[in-house]
């Protein structure tokens, strides 16, 4: 992006099976009955996509999130389900979650490399470590890898990676009938990879994609995931309730990237918002309010007690937090104890607000009122260096998403914040970030 070039602003669809907030499921305007039809994933995507959105991105885990006795929880395996997505969209970005600490890094180089040309280059992968001792009791664990040692393991995973994606070069395919050679083996370089975690000797069986590599996401906001995202990631999903808050992180992270030979422009920050959206202000009220009466007070403090690392059970809804655990102590996501920790002490939550403030964010924020409230809200973040973008979590779905895209859009075009036609063909090029040379051809190797 030259001088010259206005900034604008980047969208991605946080899609969740009936909406994102917890009592989405039970609102009439839901369908929470297709949680595994293919079809109406597709429809999102295809609203996403007329909203001219930079992408959509599924969250995922591997384990059973919640209480399934009153939440629309599980469902498909993201990059299956993108996969299928691929194939009736051209050009939204399309950006699965997946954990380093419960892979290989050879199989998921191979499925990233698959959906990137499946796609034609539209691709990404949201890095995570993983956050759950239930995750890690289904991987012949008993306890959970401690938080720091998570990060030294994804580091090397994708440091393997990266040699994978990069051990065809882009030319490597010859195609030459006439003379029987189909690549010239002087451009496939193994992995040759011995490191602590991971031996991986390569190269992929997977020639190079459109993208070199998926679009690198992550979004943890602890101090590991702070220095990981500013050495690896080129575009983070964040949680912050203020503008200050977000402003603060916003100058840290960017502060962060010199030291690894990074530009600014090379990392996008998007927190998320959960915007409620109505025709008039009161009406937004209405659904907000609407949404908390739906909610089930024992499915909001389990998880709230899995955020806090602490068993709310029992306790008097109206009565206050417990005393926490220090952040030290957390091996969970260490980030989001810390948010909703300093919610709830600043505005001096008791259980029941903080269920319903945590409802349709989960400590991302939410905003209620109308389509140009909205916009002057993202236009705020993205103009007082908060932001480079929005991830969008609508909070029921279909109908938050439709609206979203029908309504506040066209408020961010109109101010020239946001395109009107897609101008480039894969997520990277959407994203104003580079395709990555190849380390061999770099390098002259």
């Amino acid at each position: 992006m030259t001088d010259q070039t206005p900034r604008t602003l980047h969208l991605n669809a946080f899609l969740m099976n009936a909406g994102h907030h917890d009592a989405a499921w039970r609102h009439p305007d839901s369908s929470p009955e297709r949680a595994t039809d293919l079809r109406y994933f597709q429809e999102l995507a295809r609203t996403a996509e007329r909203g001219r959105l930079d992408s959509i991105f599924f969250a995922d885990g591997v384990a059973l999130w919640g209480k399934a006795r009153y939440n629309a929880i599980g469902g498909f395996e993201p990059l299956t389900l993108l996969s299928a997505i691929a194939a009736v969209t051209e050009h939204i970005g399309l950006i699965a979650t997946v954990s380093t600490t419960f892979n290989e890094p050879y199989n998921l180089a191979r499925k990233f490399a698959s959906l990137d040309h499946i796609s034609g280059g539209r691709a990404g992968w949201n890095i995570v470590t993983s956050g759950s001792v239930d995750e890690a009791r289904n991987f012949n664990r008993d306890e959970h890898l401690e938080h720091a040692r998570r990060y030294e393991r994804a580091r090397e995973f994708l440091d393997v990676a990266l040699k994978l994606w990069d051990s065809w070069e882009d030319d490597a395919i010859v195609l030459d009938k006439e003379r029987g050679i189909y690549a010239d083996t002087d451009k496939l370089h193994p992995a040759a990879h011995r490191g602590e975690h991971f031996g991986v000797a390569g190269p992929l069986n997977v020639p190079r994609s459109p993208q070199g590599y998926p679009l690198l996401v992550q979004a943890g906001s602890s101090e590991d995931g702070k220095e990981f995202a500013a050495q690896y990631a080129e575009a983070v999903f964040t949680a912050q309730q203020t503008l200050a808050d977000g402003q603060t992180f916003y100058k840290d992270l960017k502060s962060r990237l010199a030291r690894y030979g990074r530009a600014e422009s090379d990392l996008l920050v998007l927190p998320g918002i959960a915007p409620v959206i109505g025709s008039t202000e009161a009406e937004a009220k209405a659904l907000e309010q609407q949404l908390t009466d739906l909610q089930i007070p024992e499915y909001g403090l389990a998880q709230l007690s899995g955020m806090l690392n602490v068993d709310l059970t029992g306790l008097p809804l109206d009565g206050p937090l417990p005393d926490l655990p220090e952040e030290r102590d957390i091996n969970g996501n260490k980030s989001r104890f810390t948010l909703v920790a300093e919610l709830a002490r600043r505005d001096g939550l008791n259980l029941r607000d903080l269920i319903a403030r945590l409802g349709a964010g989960r400590g991302h924020r939410t905003f209620a009122g109308t389509p140009e409230q909205i916009a002057d809200q993202l236009e705020e973040w993205f103009t007082q260096g908060a932001a480079d973008g929005f991830n969008i979590m609508a909070p029921v779905l279909p109908t938050g998403l439709t609206d979203f895209v029908d309504h506040v859009v066209p408020i961010l075009q109109r101010r020239g914040l946001f395109r009107t036609e897609y101008t480039a063909r894969t997520l990277r090029e959407n994203y104003g970030l580079p395709r990555p040379a190849n380390r061999y051809a770099r390098d002259g190797a």
